[in-house]
């Protein structure tokens, strides 16, 4: 349920100017998702929402453009460092190549770390497709990738 909200928030957001939490809260309750305004706070934040200047003084809610940490615990960290051959992105997907077999651990982890410019990941043998949110996110978590594994 927090997940289905938190992905329409996104959508709306991204398809129309959302200037306040009661408009957001409005477009969630005509798409038939009941919510409060407090829960709707609380998704704002853990979606790392900002509001970003539309011009005449007015505001308009979007996703922040704060660089993509990958936080692994240290044995996971050591984990992928070693079984991740490489990484290169294309738009908002990166293709992570990875020693045979390890493919499906890699995207469960990456799927864990609840970054919201994740969409989701698709696990091959050796190789896991990683869907952004769009470009930035997708050239961001490449590169934080990249660096751990060197």
């Amino acid at each position: 349920m927090k997940n289905n909200r938190q992905e329409k928030i996104l959508a709306i957001i991204e398809a129309e100017p959302i200037e306040t939490q009661e408009q957001l809260l409005a477009k969630l309750h005509e798409q038939g998702i009941e919510s409060t305004q407090a829960t709707i706070s609380r998704d704002i934040k853990q979606l790392h929402l900002i509001k970003e200047p539309v011009g005449g003084g007015r505001y308009r809610y979007a996703v922040s453009a704060q660089k993509i940490k990958l936080n692994f615990a240290g044995r996971l960290q050591v984990i992928l460092r070693e079984s991740i051959l490489s990484a290169d992105r294309a738009q908002n997907l990166v293709v992570v190549k990875m020693m045979p077999g390890l493919g499906p651990a890699a995207g469960s982890a990456f799927d864990g770390m609840e970054i919201p410019a994740i969409v989701g990941t698709v696990s091959g043998d050796d190789t896991v497709l990683v869907v952004l949110r769009d470009e930035q996110s997708a050239a961001e978590f490449c590169t934080e990738l990249t660096a751990m594994i060197k």
